[in-house]
């Protein structure tokens, strides 16, 4: 639809217009041209009032008298080139009502269309709920475009974790990507975490980016080795490459918690023996002035031994030997005891 422009210059510009189209109610069928030139309007201005009044529908072309309904059934009837009939405001508003309601049900239709075309090529894909018990789909992606695509559309659809390694450096527009990633994901509620290799870790361009990722709210760890990349969602989805030692075959996607949960427990090990990225520089220096009691404590918890049965072997209380493990736990930046123990063994801390 043709509109006119807003501010003084448009009411100017309307108010024009409105006096043009009572001049033409008062002449019925007539010129345009005339009436527009009668009224002072400039070749420019009657054009462009003509095409706002046509588009209303407040006026329509015709011929000197007013076309009968036979005249517009016959097809040999064209109207003359510059004559118009006024229509009533009245008459012009329901029509354009009933033209608004055509599009907008023709729009409608397109919709519901598109949506049951969309629902039956779905099916299963991207759609976590329907993934349930043994039910499992692998799809080998070859095309680099489509992985990316694979991972967008997983990023929309992630409602409670994120989990990620990364044996190597991102490139930058890789950068740009995961950072896009991580703020939709957190925005939406999502735990995200990533593993990183400490060799690259330590690069300056990874090391900008860990601290990006960090400053938004993902949980980095690094570790001496990162057996793949590899990304899991919601326990659901799993991309990771076709050859670990080859990332540029391509990546398998795994759909389906039951293969899933495997990759998750693998990711779960790697995670709990890695080190919070920042914290290992002094975690590793922290060993040398550990008390007998800790380290012994220490020895003991990485065997699995329960807190009531190392105090009884220390000959302490119950609430001592809590306070020294959450003491410990802090100092090696472990989340568990169980991973405490597996820390403190591979920083050579029992040695």
């Amino acid at each position: 639809m043709v509109t006119t422009g807003g501010g003084m210059g448009g009411r100017a510009t309307t108010g024009r217009m409105v006096t043009l189209y009572q001049e033409l109610r008062r002449r019925g069928a007539s010129s345009f041209t005339e009436a527009a030139s009668g009224l002072g309007f400039a070749p420019e201005e009657y054009e462009r009032c003509r095409a706002e009044l046509i588009a209303l529908g407040l006026i329509v072309p015709t011929n000197s008298t007013h076309a009968t309904v036979a005249d517009v059934r016959d097809a040999s009837w064209r109207p003359d080139a510059d004559t118009v009939a006024s229509v009533a405001p009245e008459i012009a508003l329901l029509r354009l009502l009933d033209r608004e309601r055509a599009r907008l049900r023709e729009h409608l239709a397109e919709a519901d269309r598109a949506f049951s075309t969309l629902e039956t090529l779905a099916g299963t894909f991207l759609r976590a709920s329907t993934l349930a018990g043994s039910e499992v789909e692998v799809e080998a992606l070859t095309d680099y475009r489509r992985i990316q695509q694979t991972l967008e559309d997983i990023t929309d659809v992630i409602q409670e974790s994120s989990a990620s390694m990364h044996p190597g450096g991102p490139s930058r527009q890789a950068q740009a990507r995961t950072l896009d990633r991580d703020r939709r994901q957190l925005e939406n509620g999502v735990r995200v975490r990533a593993i990183y290799s400490r060799a690259h870790a330590d690069r300056p361009e990874v090391a900008e980016l860990l601290r990006m990722r960090i400053e938004m709210g993902v949980e980095i760890k690094v570790a001496r080795t990162v057996p793949m990349n590899m990304v899991i969602a919601d326990q659901q989805y799993a991309l990771l490459p076709i050859r670990p030692e080859d990332g540029r075959e391509g990546a398998i996607l795994a759909r389906g918690s039951a293969l899933v949960r495997s990759y998750l427990g693998l990711y779960e090990h790697c995670w709990h023996t890695a080190d919070p990225y920042g914290d290992e520089t002094s975690v590793e220096r922290g060993g040398d002035g550990l008390s007998e009691q800790q380290r012994a404590a220490l020895q003991m918890l990485a065997t699995g031994m329960k807190d009531e049965k190392i105090a009884r072997n220390l000959g302490v209380s119950l609430r001592t030997v809590s306070r020294m493990l959450s003491e410990l736990m802090q100092e090696l930046g472990a989340s568990s005891r169980f991973e405490a123990g597996v820390r403190a063994v591979r920083l050579g801390w029992l040695d």
